[in-house]
């Protein structure tokens, strides 16, 4: 059965199920008289007659049939887990990854398993950067060093040396609590 007759049998099906049950419930049937009852079955049957077209009318005749919903389902779902286009490094993003490459080789290995993440949520932490984790020495929890291009930028902005600078301290502070100094250790290297 195609779906252009399926569609609008559906929907006669629930209008006649709606219609008999309004009808036996407003004016049960009496069987005193057949005229009475040949009346409510030809008025039900024009009932759902009119309103199965009202039904298929207002959900439009071009709706998609279930093997085209189907292709767009399987597509929508392959698009959803196809990985997301690389987006271009931002000039900050660069800044970062010059202030990496300007490390000992022996602390890039280091970050080789510690990412290196750049937020815009430094405003809310009052930080320049931050390191979260258990040490290099631990691995009790995942490391992650974040540097908040936010602050950084607001507070160096207006000197591109100066935020480069910034960004390469920032950086090696947050190594260094990596590698597990403290506050009053990182700050005593001058970092």
């Amino acid at each position: 059965m195609g779906d252009a007759i399926r569609a609008p049998l559906k929907a006669a099906g629930v209008a006649a199920f709606i219609v008999g049950v309004l009808l036996f419930l407003l004016n049960p049937p009496s069987l005193s008289g057949a005229g009475g009852l040949v009346a409510m079955i030809g008025g039900g049957i024009a009932l759902v007659v009119v309103t199965a077209w009202a039904t298929v009318a207002l959900t439009g005749r071009d709706s998609m049939s279930e093997p085209e919903f189907e292709r767009l389902l399987e597509r929508s779902e392959r698009l959803a887990r196809a990985p997301e286009p690389p987006e271009a490094p931002s000039e900050f993003d660069l800044l970062v990854s010059e202030a990496i490459d300007a490390l000992p080789p022996e602390f890039q290995e280091l970050l080789e398993r510690t990412p290196v993440v750049v937020s815009r949520h430094g405003a809310e932490y009052r930080a320049y950067g931050h390191y979260w984790g258990d040490t290099v020495a631990r691995d009790s929890y995942p490391d992650k060093i974040v540097i908040y291009q936010d602050t950084l930028e607001g507070d160096f902005g207006h000197d591109p040396e100066l935020l480069r600078a910034q960004v390469e301290r920032t950086l090696r502070h947050e190594l260094g609590h990596h590698l597990g100094w403290g506050e009053r250790g990182v700050r005593g290297l001058g970092l």
